[in-house]
């Protein structure tokens, strides 16, 4: 029998990363001038996949300690096509394309939970 975290468990821990994403290429945009600053990004999809449980170590009992989900999980630098001469790997218009994907895809995500959620309720009520 699944329950209801079993139901939106997928959407809710990508809003979560989405979010996640969109502070740490924030923080790419922020320090777009700082010398020796290194651009990062998280890679998303093994990111939703660790904390989905999916990979080699999986808690398979409530009992299990989860494994990793530090802050820093999933982070990764990223690799820039124009290196600047004070080692700052930040290119703003990457950075800016990535942030406005990242953010329509959060909006899709969030749009998607609360289309489950209302969904529930509606089975909950006998709708």
């Amino acid at each position: 029998m699944t329950g209801i975290r079993d139901h939106i468990s997928l959407h809710a821990d990508a809003l979560v990363l989405r979010e996640r994403r969109n502070n740490v290429l924030a923080s790419n945009i922020a320090n777009a001038a700082t010398p020796g600053f290194k651009a990062r990004d998280i890679d998303f999809a093994s990111a939703l996949d660790r904390a989905q449980g999916v990979g080699n170590l999986r808690a398979s009992d409530d009992q299990h300690f989860s494994v990793g989900g530090g802050i820093n999980q999933g982070l990764v630098y990223r690799q820039n096509l124009n290196p600047a001469l004070d080692g700052n790997t930040v290119e703003m218009a990457v950075e800016q394309m990535e942030f406005s994907e990242n953010t329509q895809r959060y909006q899709a995500t969030l749009t998607l939970l609360n289309r489950k959620i209302s969904g529930l309720n509606q089975a909950i009520r006998g709708e």
